[in-house]
């Protein structure tokens, strides 16, 4: 048992390397973009599909996801963990996209996530889109450093 221990932690050290996940804004932006760009965005009301696993085995960082959950995934590796680069890169994004017309309403992280999630989730929105959004994003933030 200890050895198996040794060899998991091991295997999750070596997965989790600091210089595998971003470190700044742009290059969040980026990797999410690339995620994306891999797995697709997913419309659906939730960070990807079958969040619960009971139609679906591959592994929730493998699935088509929503913006937000590109932005988590890139600094945690898991859409669904999240951390201080991924909420900055949230609230950033959020303030520059406008749904019906209007920013979002109000300033908390879960308030500035649904806002996220609600332009990705607009009918009309394309896995392209959402990349260019992205990419563009990181553009601005290079820009203004």
């Amino acid at each position: 048992m200890g050895t198996s221990s040794q060899t998991r932690s091991r295997v999750v050290s070596l997965h989790l390397s600091p210089l595998a996940r971003p470190t700044n804004l742009p290059q969040t932006y980026r990797v999410a973009a690339r995620i994306l760009s891999a797995n697709g965005l997913y419309q659906g009301g939730d960070y990807v599909p079958d969040a619960f696993d009971r139609e679906m085995c591959v592994p929730h960082f493998l699935r088509p996801m929503s913006i937000v959950a590109a932005l988590k995934c890139a600094t945690t590796g898991d859409p669904h963990l999240t951390s201080l680069l991924a909420d900055q890169a949230i609230a950033t994004l959020a303030l520059r996209l406008e749904v019906d017309g209007e920013g979002p309403a109000y300033g908390g992280i879960f308030d500035l996530e649904a806002h996220v999630d609600a332009w990705g989730d607009e009918e009309s929105r394309t896995t392209e889109s959402a990349v260019a959004v992205l990419e563009a994003a990181a553009d601005r933030c290079e820009v203004a450093a």
